[in-house]
């Protein structure tokens, strides 16, 4: 049940700590559990609590340990690469429809793109070891 209980655990951790980092500008409030962005990474923490839980439960050796190891490496590469360069792209394409004049069918037909939805390096590494720390916490109580 520790598999299951553990990532959650640093998910909802990571989550509910971006309302106290002043970095991150967010309020407390039901969405910051939904919350793409912003330091520590939730994606990092869970994946890699998730990755440290089966490896301290069953072992390196177990096939669930590479599969999660797996899983862990390409969420936090989408994390740091894909969704942050989305971000950044879907802050520009929000400059441009602003800036142009006659702009009222780009404004009722598409909303302003969501532009916080990757992590920096920092955030994810962040994530990752409070992961890790909540899984080995978890795994001795």
């Amino acid at each position: 049940m520790k598999i299951l209980i553990i990532p959650l655990v640093a998910a909802l951790v990571a989550q509910v700590s971006k309302v106290f980092i002043k970095g991150n500008h967010q309020k407390l409030n039901w969405s910051i559990l939904w919350a793409y962005s912003g330091m520590p990474s939730g994606h990092a923490a869970i994946t890699s609590a998730l990755t440290t839980i089966i490896g301290l439960e069953k072992g390196i050796t177990y096939p669930g340990f590479a599969i999660a190891l797996v899983f862990t490496l390409l969420t936090l590469r989408d994390a740091t690469g894909v969704r942050r360069q989305l971000g950044n792209q879907g802050g520009v394409i929000n400059k441009l429809v602003d800036d142009l004049d006659d702009d009222n069918y780009l404004d009722r037909r598409y909303p302003h793109l969501t532009e916080k939805i990757g992590h920096t390096p920092l955030q994810t590494v962040a994530g990752v070891l409070l992961g890790i720390i909540i899984a080995v916490i978890g795994y001795f109580i």
